[in-house]
């Protein structure tokens, strides 16, 4: 078969363009791998990062801060599965630390500028304003939360949702905090808790409320279960 020049050209821009192909699809790959470890190492940073200020929290204050790590993504989720996304209103969360529930409930379906967060750590204030720019961030004493809410909380919220350390205080002021948040909700709102305890830790006799546990969610340190608490009708 006789080769002409003509036929050689094609032939070799056609490798050419193969060559460049080839190249092309190794150079995004590379790029991708590169841009997907900048992203894990970015957030491995951020991990580390949100630990260490939960150790200083805690060295500083272990009653209010109860733990020296921020609640895992699968504990998160978990306590945000109980809020309705479809149902309008403001929800309450007390005690977000570094915002780990906060991003669960976002990710939830809840527009983050529904949110109310009652912090009692400036540092952990600063760090939420900048996280969650059109939450409401409020520094302040959750165990006050009438007081601490007052012209926050236009009306009533679908849901509150607690990472506060509950046995760190005593049953009377776990209880109080109980009959304090129900007037803030709407009827049926539930209140949210988690706990590393085996019991609840919202002294259940007495109380007037229905309770639901969670099964253990194992992929936290240590593993932890969610109450979910409702009013009594």
């Amino acid at each position: 078969m006789r080769v002409t020049a003509a036929d050689l050209v094609d032939r070799v821009a056609e490798a050419k363009l193969k060559v460049a192909a080839v190249r092309y699809k190794v150079e995004g790959e590379v790029r991708n791998t590169a841009e997907k470890f900048k992203s894990r190492v970015s957030e491995a940073k951020a991990k580390l990062g949100d630990e260490a200020r939960f150790i200083k929290s805690w060295i500083a204050d272990p009653r209010r801060t109860g733990s020296v790590t921020p609640s895992s993504p699968a504990l998160a989720k978990r306590m945000a599965s109980f809020v309705d996304p479809e149902q309008s209103g403001p929800v309450i969360e007390i005690g977000p630390g570094t915002g780990p529930v906060t991003e669960a409930l976002i990710e939830r379906g809840i527009d983050e500028s529904r949110l109310i967060l009652v912090e009692y750590s400036p540092e952990f204030c600063e760090l939420l304003s900048k996280r969650f720019p059109r939450a409401t961030i409020v520094q302040g004493d959750a165990y006050a939360l009438s007081a601490t809410l007052a012209g926050h909380l236009q009306e009533k919220a679908i849901a509150l949702v607690s990472s506060l350390p509950l046995f760190n205080r005593p049953p009377a002021t776990r209880s109080a905090l109980a009959r304090e948040a129900f007037p803030l909700l709407v009827e049926g709102a539930p209140f949210i808790q988690f706990t590393y305890s085996v019991i609840s830790p919202i002294p259940r006799k007495g109380s007037g409320l229905k309770a639901f546990v969670s099964d253990w969610v194992l992929r936290n340190i240590p593993p932890a279960r969610v109450w979910v608490y409702r009013q009594i009708r």
